[in-house]
């Protein structure tokens, strides 16, 4: 009976922190913050300014939240919503850059095949 109690306690005690982290949005701040990293590594400021920026500004006023104890209830939807935003920017930067590449294979072999016909051999 007391090892199971123990057991009990044990599993109580280290789920407490990542019950607190659910309550104050800190898991979800920490998912946002790390969205936002991607897009920005992946060149979200040139092919997707105004996401990032949205998200960003978005993170700035989820952590606000989060330090707000009348608002901090809200944290954890913010920073959803942030890492939403910061992962769009990121797919449409990727996606941007994919297509530039795309383009740039398919002015390839146009010029390969103009040399084919012309009989070029370089």
């Amino acid at each position: 009976m007391r090892h199971a109690l123990y057991v009990t306690a044990l599993a109580f005690a280290l789920s407490a922190p990542a019950i607190a982290l659910a309550q104050d949005g800190a898991l979800e701040l920490a998912q946002a913050r790390q969205a936002v990293e991607k897009a920005t590594q992946a060149d979200a400021d040139q092919y997707a300014p105004d996401l990032i920026n949205l998200a960003r500004q978005g993170l700035e006023q989820a952590q606000r939240a989060a330090g707000d104890r009348r608002e901090r209830k809200n944290a954890p939807a913010m920073a959803l919503r942030v890492a939403a935003d910061a992962d769009l920017a990121r797919v449409r930067s990727e996606e941007a850059t994919a297509t530039a590449q795309l383009q740039l294979r398919r002015n390839e072999v146009t010029q390969l095949q103009r040399q084919l016909e012309n009989g070029d051999d370089r």
